[in-house]
């Protein structure tokens, strides 16, 4: 874990970044393809790269337009978000006669293959997810049959099934996916289950780190797109460790009464946060610390004063 120490007159804030934070590589290399096709052709993304606005905002300066609906693309060349999509969706985009290059993460890939393998050997598919989301559409939009999880009370809506095939959308907390794995277990006790654990090895990452973080933190800072589903996921998990946790997209989102008294301040980010952004917020944090520090300390020199002067004058 990254530390940043620094005294400002009477009044010391300590700064720490999770060991885990940012952007994962399955963006990384979707940004960069988006720019590398960009400059040969003009290209349209098919929804949003990542759920990040400034990294959008970046795109969109470059050139590279983005549609969320296939009939609306007017660019010879088109790209899959970052988030998979069914092979029902990107025959609609070949059948328009349009360049496909797919942006989908290795690990979202990952989650493809176990599901289609699942659904293969027999076993009804249950995700461990968002059903609204662009990565569980993409996971669900080919299959006949399947069923979505979120929350206990889902669970309890479930038919039974000879057999259940259990999967996760990539940025869900595992913590979740096992709970409701053991849910459905235990409500269906003859039937038969297999769980392919298919979140990403980020995300775990990220997870773990931002319960070590909160443990040690006053105040938890977590930066993310406003719709990146694994930074409200961080902000969750660090708010049970945490009382002030606070999501922020940038560094003007900060508050300078969220650190009145705090020591330690942490700093977490969701897989779509550029380091730039973090940096940033990092930055903007050390500047509150000392305008904080300054009134802390004319406050402490006023109190002095004061009383020196009520002691002079006892005299």
């Amino acid at each position: 874990m990254l530390v940043c120490n620094f005294a400002v007159q009477s009044h010391t804030m300590k700064i720490i970044r999770a060991e885990h934070l940012g952007m994962c590589f399955g963006v990384r290399d979707a940004i960069t393809l988006a720019v590398k096709q960009s400059a040969a052709q003009p290209l349209t993304i098919l929804g949003e790269l990542v759920h990040n606005e400034a990294v959008l905002a970046s795109l969109q300066e470059k050139g590279i337009r983005i549609q969320h609906d296939p009939a609306a693309v007017n660019t010879p060349a088109v790209m899959i978000t970052a988030h998979g999509a069914s092979e029902r969706m990107m025959n609609r985009v070949r059948e328009r006669g349009l360049n496909v290059t797919e942006a989908t993460c290795p690990l979202v890939r990952f989650a493809h293959r176990a599901v289609s393998r699942l659904v293969e050997e027999g076993y009804h598919p249950v995700i461990v997810g968002k059903r609204d989301h662009v990565e569980v559409r993409g996971l669900t939009e080919d299959l006949k049959e399947f069923d979505v999880v979120l929350a206990d009370a889902d669970v309890d809506a479930l038919q039974e099934r000879p057999r259940f095939g259990i999967a996760a959308q990539t940025t869900q907390p595992l913590e979740r996916v096992r709970h409701l794995v053991s849910l459905i277990r235990r409500r269906f006790p003859r039937s038969e289950m297999r769980f392919v654990d298919t979140v990403c090895q980020p995300t775990k990452q990220r997870q773990t780190a931002a319960i070590e973080l909160a443990r040690r933190s006053d105040v938890v800072i977590v930066i993310g797109g406003a719709h990146s589903n694994n930074t409200r996921e961080l902000v969750a998990t660090c708010a049970r460790y945490c009382a002030r946790v606070h999501h922020v997209q940038n560094a003007a989102d900060l508050q300078p009464e969220w650190f009145a008294g705090a020591e330690t301040v942490g700093i977490t980010a969701g897989t779509s946060t550029p380091d730039t952004l973090i940096d940033a917020v990092e930055v903007q944090l050390r500047e509150l610390s000392s305008r904080l520090g300054s009134i802390s300390a004319n406050t402490s020199q006023n109190k002095d004063e004061l009383e020196y002067s009520v002691a002079s004058d006892a005299v």
